[in-house]
């Protein structure tokens, strides 16, 4: 089948992931966005803001899309304004590509707070759902904008004819460039200043977090399986989660982070020490580096997002907002403080999709994706050339 799809939310790292795997397939892309900087190699550019829905409409005004592909949401600060404001770019997206009656499948990417609900609830109720999370699980009882998203896809597809899917992932880790909820590039700015003042990369969850277990989900697998679902008659609408495959603890995984960026580490040592407390005062730092080693983007807050990767609610700065039982949840490493024993299930294996990568391939992986664009790495050294591609080789040992 030939694609020509319009991925909306295009420099995102969902939507940088599957753009490359339709490209990878030879499928036209067009990417939409604000911006072009971000944007995929080989895919076209499509302005637009999405919440301009006037705008939006005459942004897409030519184009035919046969595959829609919506990975971009918009932060807010309460539920109710999620709802009204993700709902609405779901809604405004679809009516201004209906015209062109060419769209035949429209694939959502959301995630595993369809299972826990908004970050509000999950931190202040402290109530592990049951594991692993499986997609026929009723909808919480709770404002969640994941829903009304899905609830616009639904409506839409009834309307226009089209058939959909769902896709939850667990963290998602890859390559992007002023994402809102980038674990991989925080770790990677962090560890690479920790490297560049001499102090220790300091694990900032709990003893429970540092000792449980949790899985990820690349860009790059996601964006195959948004692929396969959109163009497998037998994976249509449906809901899917979707995560590597492999599940970790980071009291493995964390040494090896810091192996790979030559930096002394730290685990869990008695309490938390959230990574916004660790990274408050390191904006100049990190312009310093951008100026010593030719970094492509000197402003940290596009390059680090500390406040997704422990959720804001440190104790440190006296934030009991989400209560007592905040200490810095640490939320994406690991969403309880008991870990959770492989938190999603990958039902698309029992409908012709399989495919699995290694949870420590992505910590190999995103230092040399960033610096792409480099000549030097991230932290200094000059780009060395010995080093093997971190997706065909095993995980480095510790010293």
């Amino acid at each position: 089948m030939k694609i020509e799809a319009l991925v909306v939310g295009a420099t995102g790292i969902a939507g940088r992931g599957v753009s490359q795997e339709l490209l990878d397939t030879g499928a036209r892309v067009y990417g939409l966005s604000r911006h072009r900087d971000g944007v995929v190699a080989g895919v076209e550019h499509v302005a637009a803001d999405l919440l301009d829905s006037a705008g939006l409409t005459e942004a897409v005004n030519g184009i035919e899309p046969s595959h829609v592909y919506l990975t971009a949401w918009s932060r807010r600060a309460t539920e109710e304004e999620n709802i009204r404001v993700n709902a609405g770019i779901v809604r405004a997206v679809l009516e201004a590509v209906a015209p062109a009656r060419s769209v035949k499948h429209v694939a959502l990417v959301t995630g595993l707070k369809h299972y826990l609900g908004p970050f509000e609830a999950y931190v202040r109720g402290g109530i592990a759902p049951p594991t692993p999370l499986r997609e026929e699980q009723p909808r919480l009882d709770l404002p969640n904008f994941y829903y009304s998203q899905e609830d616009e896809l639904y409506a839409a597809s009834k309307r226009e004819g089209f058939t959909w899917s769902v896709h939850r992932p667990h963290t998602i880790i890859g390559k992007a460039i002023g994402n809102a909820m980038n674990m991989g590039s925080t770790l990677a700015a962090c560890a690479s200043i920790c490297k560049e003042l001499g102090r220790p990369f300091k694990f900032p969850g709990s003893a429970a977090q540092w000792n449980g277990l949790s899985d990820m989900t690349d860009a790059r697998v996601l964006g195959k399986q948004l692929i396969w679902a959109s163009t497998t008659d037998a994976a249509k609408n449906e809901a899917y989660n979707i995560v590597n495959g492999d599940i970790f603890r980071w009291s493995w995984l964390w040494p090896r982070i810091a192996e790979w960026f030559g930096v002394p580490w730290e685990g869990f040592e008695g309490a938390p020490v959230p990574l916004e407390g660790q990274m408050r005062n390191d904006g100049d730092v990190w312009k310093k580096m951008a100026v010593r080693y030719g970094l492509v983007e000197p402003d940290l807050s596009r390059v680090a997002s500390p406040w997704h990767t422990d959720r804001h609610g440190s104790p440190d700065r006296g934030d009991d907002r989400h209560g007592a039982e905040s200490q810095t949840w640490f939320p994406c490493l690991s969403k309880y403080g008991s870990g959770f024993p492989r938190s999603l299930r990958n039902p698309a294996r029992g409908e012709g999709y399989s495919l699995g990568l290694k949870a420590w391939r992505w910590t190999a992986a995103a230092e040399p994706q960033t610096r792409q664009s480099r000549s030097r790495r991230l932290t200094g050294d000059g780009g060395r050339k010995d080093r093997e591609d971190p997706l065909q080789r095993g995980p480095p040992a510790i010293r």
